[in-house]
């Protein structure tokens, strides 16, 4: 057992190197594997997958590629301890491997057939669950030590630039930091995007003023997916795509057509008894892929997935006439609030990012969609007849001269409403964002930017307790 590791060793002085000197170790439920990128004599990436006691070790000198046609060259080394799998850091010039060594991947691999006999033969298929690398591939021998390292064709296969991957998945830290002895990462590099997700052409303009790109969007979606994503995640979601920004055309989706794993399809027959393929999503990957496709503005279902006909989320939308007054509107708000207060019903205030707020009601007691749109459109004929000289539940917009509609109609199946903390696609960047109700004369409809809301994120969340409340 100890002659596996007996090349490694022999090749490193373990007086000037830091590496580890490691022992063949016992199997673990899960087979790990590690990539490394290793800034040598030659700059290459050293692949690492875990088989009886030690990490089998190639060096790849492009990387892997994430496209099938690429064939990457991969040279069988020694056998490595598998406590090498944590190693970052520097070996001293002149040692063996002398160089630059940061940890660019790590997850676990499955053997797609009998591990044993791929090593002995030559061919080896397997499914690496990393943060960076994934889905199925296959290691094959060329000749001599020469092997190949080869993506198949599957969802995760795509045109990446892995040199984009500049940072130690472990400390966030570059080459030169490591190179340095940095302890912390000091640089102005961007927070990397989560696993497996890679934003092209990311410094395209969405907005102009202020100037917003496309990944200073991603890298806001990011942040705020801890509090967002409650109210996306297994829900029916459309999304505004603007692939040219604000200023060109703008498309609405609301149909499966990402493949991302963090993407369900959701089949939901229509009135008209027509199948439709419907998405959610599943995690902030899948969140963070349609931004990718250019989504910025996200809409979503009043009811969740694992339960489509059972809506839990009223939102009532007040639309003011465009020459109305904001204290008119704030009032509106105030006046809403106190109907569903007589009812003992616990509500809750965003900005709409547009002219007007949204009160927004968790509630699970109304069993379908036709008593959920019934309800909405009563509490609205309630305040049209208490104050018909004040609001509307008439969409017609002549009804609304002088008014403010009390949006009810989107509380019917198949109707969206925009997420808390979404972008909305319009000048500044505003967000629909969770206020409290003692904000509501301080804050207005669209004053909320990108920026203010990342910075609202160190605050108490206005809205903590919302899936807490039965009513």
């Amino acid at each position: 057992m100890k002659d596996k590791l007996q090349k490694y060793q022999e090749k490193r002085n373990f007086n000037k190197t830091k590496e580890p000197f490691g022992k063949v170790e016992k199997r673990q439920k899960k087979l790990r594997f590690v990539v490394q990128h290793h800034l040598a004599r030659r700059d290459h990436y050293d692949f690492r997958l875990e088989w009886d006691g030690t990490l089998k070790s190639w060096a790849v000198p492009k990387g892997p590629s994430f496209q099938n046609k690429d064939k990457r060259l991969a040279v069988h080394v020694e056998d490595h301890p598998l406590s090498y799998r944590h190693f970052e850091g520097t070996i001293p010039k002149g040692e063996y491997g002398g160089g630059t060594v940061m940890l660019w991947d790590e997850g676990f691999w499955e053997p797609i057939e009998d591990p044993k006999k791929g090593f002995q033969n030559g061919s080896l298929k397997f499914v690496l669950k990393g943060k960076r690398l994934k889905g199925l591939w296959t290691l094959i021998f060329y000749k001599e030590n020469h092997w190949l390292l080869i993506k198949e064709k599957d969802e995760y296969e795509k045109d990446i630039d892995i040199s984009k991957w500049n940072i130690s998945i472990k400390t966030q830290r570059t080459m030169e930091e490591i190179e340095n002895g940095l302890k912390k990462k000091k640089t102005s590099i961007k927070e990397s995007i989560v696993e497996n997700i890679l934003i092209t052409h990311p410094k395209k303009l969405i907005y102009k003023r202020p100037k917003i790109t496309k990944m200073d969007i991603a890298l806001y979606y990011q942040k705020v997916a801890k509090r967002m994503m409650p109210f996306l995640e297994n829900r029916i979601v459309s999304t505004i795509r603007a692939p040219e920004g604000i200023e060109s055309e703008q498309f609405f989706k609301k149909h499966f057509d990402n493949k991302n794993p963090g993407i369900g399809k959701k089949i939901i027959p229509s009135e008209k008894g027509n199948a439709e393929d419907y998405y959610y999503f599943k995690n902030m990957e899948g969140l963070l892929s349609e931004v990718q496709q250019n989504s910025f503005e996200f809409h979503v279902w009043a009811s969740n997935i694992k339960s489509i006909n059972h809506p839990n989320i009223l939102v009532f939308d007040l639309d003011p006439d465009e020459k109305m007054s904001l204290k008119k509107v704030r009032q509106g708000v105030m006046d809403l609030k106190s109907i569903l207060d007589e009812l003992s019903i616990t509500s809750f205030l965003k900005t709409s990012g547009g002219k007007g707020y949204h009160v927004v009601v968790p509630i699970s007691s109304l069993k379908n969609w036709k008593s959920f749109k019934t309800f909405a459109q009563n509490i609205a004929k309630l305040m049209e007849t208490k104050w018909p000289d004040k609001y509307t539940s008439n969409v017609r917009k002549e009804s609304r001269k002088n008014k403010i509609f009390i949006d009810w109609i989107r509380n019917a199946k198949s109707a969206t409403s925009v997420a808390p903390y979404s972008l909305r696609l319009r000048s500044g960047a505003p967000v629909s964002m969770p206020i409290s109700w003692n904000e509501l004369n301080k804050v207005k409809p669209n004053s909320i930017k990108m920026k203010d809301a990342i910075l609202r994120l160190k605050r108490k969340d206005p809205w903590e307790n919302f899936f807490n409340i039965a009513q």
